[in-house]
């Protein structure tokens, strides 16, 4: 019978191997993918279409790494993608010369390089995919040729110094002027592909030579500074502005020609989706062409809108496919877990009926001892009893012990989270400098040594329960030493002005105690002391010299003291009194009691108006044996030397580009603790606009403010952070914010809990900055993918859909309100927010957090959808129609008629 299960058990380890072994076919191609910069909409579009075609290959792993236009940082990039042995390369110069070096690396390891958009100097990559600048030059020459009107002149605004499009369409532009003797470059700007550097050279060009026709600028972002430059000094219609890249974006080229900005666009597609099916050509050693140009065109009124609506198709089209990939991952999912589940379902069987044999056998088995159980079933009875006794005192000290164990270790995670955050900063910093490091240094050491005290604490316990403590005094002068451990939290106190004096009237007062053990008293004392004193408070040492031989230390607080009927159970370990809501492990005031016993002194407690903890010592050295005596320099640097609290944690290490706060995200930090707080600031500010709450105040600055994303913490001063999501998620004015857990909990049930109360993400402590930081990105570029959703479907969402619910009925709610009121002229921005029960301002975040826009041009919006059904099929004419629906006049209707369809209302009417 055991040769039968143990076969049953082979065979069912067999089909789960069978299992597994499917799971793990098939490995991912890593595409490993370094850009230059994110900081505008071609690149951001590149991303986005190269990402979207990842996501059709189900066996690619594609890996972005940006460079924030920092050639160093960009060369450490694709060092590491060599280093990490991904299968293609795909590199977005910066500059050309510096990284042809590396690239050269990557082809002799055998990873092919994919250049796209611009050049690295000299041949030695695999292939080269962009637009030909060349021709993007001449293509400007040749519009601004054929469009201009005898002799003309012409400004060139160019990209960057070094960077070979620049270089390239400054060449091709010249090539096709210099053909033309009437037509001038008059003169030539060289800009950083940024609008604000062309501004202040334009304007003393224009002011000096008013008679320009003609402004080619290389990008589109250019050309509109130039536009604008030229309006400031009114010269905006004279002249005509060329761009370069014709993005189907917010204020990009297709936008800017539409709306008469500017007289033309050169297409410069970005090629995200081409790049990563010529990558996979390389990796699969398919012949392919050296250089691989994209196509363009000149993007002008006469097919702008033709444009537009052809790339509006392709977005639609493309998340069609997205959806039905995902739905074939779903389906192939299930028919796998399906499949398993029925050879389980058999094996089990199979197993079912092995195991009903062996109960019979057992049975049989079982009868033919049963009357020799009988005999010793009374001894086994008794022996039950006792067990249950014993098993109920030891449960009741397992919990006990266990409660210990998961205080203390919550403690230790708030620490090891800084040790380990300052650490990867440093470590990814490569350009340290002088004094910053000493700061953060000073932090890493302030809590190893936070640290530490709490492992001793777990040591000196389990010495205390072996008693191995074996007592080492000094003579000490009882000042000095009180002097020297009060420095460790002056830092602390100062920060939260707390009144933290010492009193004594013998400053040579002279004490037999052991350094190191008297150190841990006072710590402990102390640390409850600050704890529990609010900010502001006071916290007073005294040092009494008393007749009868002793010496009384009293530590005095102004904090929430301790309830009467709990003083006696103080000093019990583990204990924690009913109105201390902070983590506490429960054995400092006992390990305290017990050290002082070891000095044949006493401790007791006080609790009027606060806390006070008094220590009672004899003078001289009657009351110790002569092995608990040592000589004073054995014993002088036992107290550690812990850098204060007063520390400025929000230095930042890395060197990293600024983002203007009008384009940063709003971010809010719920989190008590004070390190962790300023450490997220130090390291997110940059990046983010960012709040911070101790919790006490999370949801109303969470309604006043309505970030774009919320870190939260679990243990709070109030309400937790499980109360905090599930309200925020509740609210309609702050259910799309997204919230990122950030906590020392960890286990399933923590977690599962997080989950159910509607957060978007769930980090535990010790956690790795790097991936907090990819995790806030990543819901911001969801939320973003909601919003498109949102944009494109905003007048046909359908109340049935399963997609955004809680958004989804706002947007319907809200619809339905602007639909009833479109014809009432004196419908309002306030009258919309009081029907849908949020304030004005609330109203403007929630709508432009969800569709991109503000609440006036949506209302405008559907103002004209209603326009355009009134004119197909009511007899007003267009003055009536456009008082009506509230506009000011008949011509700003016209006007704004024109900019959403394209043509006038006049012309739409007379079309239908």
């Amino acid at each position: 019978m055991y040769s039968i299960i143990k076969y049953i058990l082979m065979l069912f380890l067999a089909s789960l191997s069978l299992v597994s072994c499917k799971q793990k076919q098939g490995d991912k191609i890593k595409v490993g993918f370094s850009q230059a910069m994110t900081t505008d909409d071609w690149r951001k579009q590149m991303n986005s279409s190269i990402k979207i075609e990842a996501s059709l290959q189900p066996e690619v792993e594609l890996k972005i790494s940006d460079a924030n236009n920092n050639i160093e940082k960009q060369i450490d990039d694709i060092e590491r993608f060599i280093s990490n042995k991904v299968d293609v390369i795909i590199v977005s110069p910066i500059q050309s010369k510096p990284l042809t070096a590396v690239v050269e690396k990557s082809i002799k390891a055998g990873i092919p390089v994919l250049v796209v958009d611009r050049k690295i100097d000299g041949e030695k990559y695999t292939a080269y995919l962009g637009a030909d600048n060349i021709e993007i030059g001449r293509i400007a020459g040749r519009y601004i040729v054929s469009h201009s009107k005898g002799s003309c002149k012409i400004i060139e605004i160019t990209g960057a110094i070094g960077s070979s499009p620049a270089y390239e369409r400054s060449l091709g532009f010249g090539q096709i002027i210099k053909e033309n003797k009437r037509i001038k470059i008059e003169n030539t700007i060289h800009g950083d592909w940024e609008g604000e550097s062309v501004k202040e050279p334009l304007k003393a060009i224009l002011l000096s030579n008013p008679n320009i026709e003609y402004i080619f600028a290389h990008n589109d972002r250019m050309a509109l500074s130039a536009w604008e430059t030229a309006k400031t000094v009114g010269l905006e219609k004279k002249i005509k502005f060329i761009g370069v890249d014709g993005l189907n974006t917010v204020n990009g080229g297709i936008e800017l020609v539409k709306s008469g900005v500017l007289d033309g666009t050169i297409l410069y597609p970005t090629g995200g989706n081409e790049a990563l099916k010529l990558a996979l050509k390389m990796y699969n050693k398919e012949p392919i062409a050296k250089n691989n140009i994209l196509n363009t065109i000149v993007i002008d009124k006469n097919n702008a809108e033709i444009i537009e609506n052809q790339m509006d198709k392709v977005d639609q089209q493309q998340a069609v496919i997205d959806s039905q990939q995902g739905a074939i991952k779903i389906q192939e999912k299930e028919y796998a877990s399906q499949n398993n589940l029925v050879r389980l379902l058999s094996f089990f069987l199979v197993i079912i009926l092995s195991l009903t044999i062996y109960s019979i056998y057992s049975t049989i088995s079982i009868s033919r001892k049963k009357k020799q159980l009988e005999r010793i079933n009374q001894t086994v009875i008794d022996q039950n009893n006792e067990i249950q006794e014993m098993a109920q005192i030891a449960q009741k000290s397992n919990e006990a012990k266990l409660n210990f164990f998961t205080g203390l270790s919550h403690e230790f995670k708030t620490p090891i989270t800084l040790i380990m955050s300052y650490v990867e900063s440093l470590i990814e910093n490569e350009k340290i400098k002088g004094t910053t490091l000493v700061d953060e240094v000073k932090l890493i050491h302030k809590n190893s040594n936070r640290l530490l005290r709490l492992i001793n604490q777990l040591l000196d316990f389990r010495k205390i329960e072996e008693q191995k403590f074996t007592l080492r005094t000094s003579n000490t002068k009882i000042y000095e030493f009180t002097n020297e451990v009060m420095t460790n939290f002056k830092g602390e106190a100062a920060r939260r002005n707390i009144d933290f004096q010492l009193t004594c009237k013998n400053k040579n007062l002279e004490l037999f105690i052991d350094r190191g053990l008297m150190d841990k008293v006072y710590f402990n004392l102390l640390s409850n002391a600050f704890k529990f004193t609010p900010d502001n408070g006071k916290i007073t040492i005294s040092i009494i010299e008393n007749h009868d031989n002793t010496v009384k230390i009293s530590f005095k607080d102004s904090g929430i003291g301790i309830p009467e009927n709990e003083l006696s159970n103080v000093f019990n370990p583990f204990f924690r009194a009913s109105n201390n809501n902070k983590n506490s492990s429960g054995i400092g005031l006992h390990l305290s009691k017990e050290f002082v016993l070891l000095h044949h002194g006493t401790i007791e407690l006080k609790s009027k108006q606060g806390s006070e903890f008094v220590i009672t010592l004899l003078k001289g050295i009657s009351h110790l044996q002569p092995s608990e005596m040592i000589n004073k320099e054995e014993n002088l640097d036992v107290t550690p030397n812990l850098i204060s609290d007063n520390l400025d944690i929000e230095t930042e290490l890395n060197v990293v580009n600024v983002v203007s706060e009008s384009e940063k995200h709003t971010l809010l930090v719920i989190e008590d603790n004070i390190d962790l707080v300023a450490f997220l600031k130090a390291k997110l500010s940059n990046e983010y606009v960012v709040h911070t709450s101790d919790g006490s105040d999370a949801i109303e600055k969470a309604m006043e403010i309505v970030p774009d994303i919320i870190i939260c913490d679990i243990n709070l001063v109030d309400k937790d952070g499980y109360e905090i999501s599930k309200e925020l998620k509740k609210d309609l004015r702050s259910s799309h914010i997204p919230i990122i857990i950030l906590t020392a909990q960890s286990d399933k049930e923590s977690t599962l809990k997080g989950l159910q109360s509607g957060v978007d993400q769930y980090l535990t402590k010790p956690f790795s900055l790097s991936i907090l930081k990819q995790s806030i990105s990543g819901l911001l570029f969801n939320r973003e993918k909601l919003r498109y959703y949102y944009t494109n479907n905003i007048y046909r969402i359908e109340p049935e859909s399963k997609f955004g619910n809680q958004e989804q009925s706002f947007i319907t709610k809200m619809n339905d309100i602007i639909k009833l009121n479109v014809e009432n002229p004196k419908f309002s921005v306030e009258d919309l927010a009081d029907k849908l029960g949020v304030s004005r301002v609330q109203l403007y975040r929630k709508v432009k957090a969800i569709i991109g826009i503000n609440i006036s041009d949506h209302i405008n919006n559907v103002k004209l959808e209603k326009a355009a059904e009134l004119l197909k099929s009511n007899n007003m004419n267009i003055s009536e129609i456009a008082y009506s629906l509230g506009f000011s006049s008949p011509n700003y209707f016209s006007t704004a008629f024109k900019n959403k369809f394209g043509i006038s209302p006049k012309e739409y009417k007379s079309s239908n």
